[in-house]
């Protein structure tokens, strides 16, 4: 891939081919609550418009840390063509703005154990210990904070 991926909303039906390809090995994807009206689809694009990067983010009470207003964040996944180029760091920023701007303060996740180490990298501390999840894997429960929104001007 070549120049920065463009990360914008979208319909949960561009998320759906990635999230099965690279998270159920092609099996179903859908999750409860995508189609709920406070969840919201990111998508990362490559120039070329090809979709390299997805989340999904809804508020969702956080099983290990009181929060005045957490979201989770589920569904994530890159393409393994483009893992090193930033698309997946553009996601989450990208992810925690939008928790933001609506209000989070706090962003969870179940982690892949594969997957950690980039979470905490972003900034996420482990929570819990490891557990499994059926049929997906070993997983740690993940927390960050959320800053502030970003307001313009003074």
């Amino acid at each position: 891939m070549s120049g920065p991926v463009s990360v914008g909303e979208v319909g949960v039906d561009v998320v759906l081919p990635l999230r099965s390809a690279v998270l159920r090995d092609g099996g179903p994807a859908g999750l409860p609550g995508d189609d709920d009206p406070a969840t919201v689809h990111l998508a990362a694009r490559a120039p070329d418009g090809r979709v390299v990067g997805v989340v999904r983010l809804a508020p969702a009470p956080c099983p290990w840390q009181p929060a005045r207003a957490p979201w989770q964040l589920r569904g994530m996944a890159t393409d393994p063509e483009v893992r090193g180029t930033g698309a997946g760091r553009a996601l989450l920023a990208a992810g925690l703005e939008v928790v933001a701007t609506r209000g989070g303060d706090l962003l969870w996740c179940n982690a892949r154990q594969t997957a950690a180490g980039f979470y905490a990298r972003a900034g996420f501390r482990v929570a819990t210990g490891p557990f499994d999840v059926d049929l997906i894997g070993p997983h740690v429960g993940m927390v960050t904070s959320v800053p502030g929104p970003v307001r313009g001007g003074r």
